[in-house]
């Protein structure tokens, strides 16, 4: 086949070029979909973090923190209790925790924070 060097369009071209460059539009625009807009709220990227973060606890202690047959409810409860907790559980200081102490080795003194605040702002 020959090289296309007078920008002369064989049949189909024009369509794969649009559609490759659709798809990637589309991509573009989905990777960015989460990222906040710049001169967003910061208190509402702030809330959207520390939602994320909370959602891996949803799986034991129910979606936002409100079970509390086997495992504590998290809801309401002081932001300090929480901090404290997540602390000692980081810290090994707990006997007898089944997953908690591993699952707090993963969070930064700043996620431990989040989480508290989150869980401690929520109602019971």
């Amino acid at each position: 086949m020959e090289a296309n060097m007078r920008g002369v369009q064989r049949p189909g071209e024009r369509t794969a070029h649009w559609a490759l460059m659709t798809t990637l539009a589309a991509l573009l625009g989905m990777a960015l979909a989460g990222v906040p807009a710049w001169g967003a709220d910061d208190d509402a990227v702030q809330l959207r973090h520390k939602e994320l973060l909370a959602s891996t606890c949803f799986a034991c202690h129910g979606v936002e923190g409100r079970r509390g047959e086997e495992v504590p409810a998290l809801a309401g409860e002081s932001f300090r209790v929480l901090r404290a907790q997540l602390l000692a559980f980081r810290e090994d200081e707990v006997p007898d925790t089944t997953v908690m102490n591993r699952i707090a080795k993963g969070y930064s003194d700043e996620e431990i924070e989040a989480l508290a605040r989150y869980f401690s702002n929520l109602e019971r």
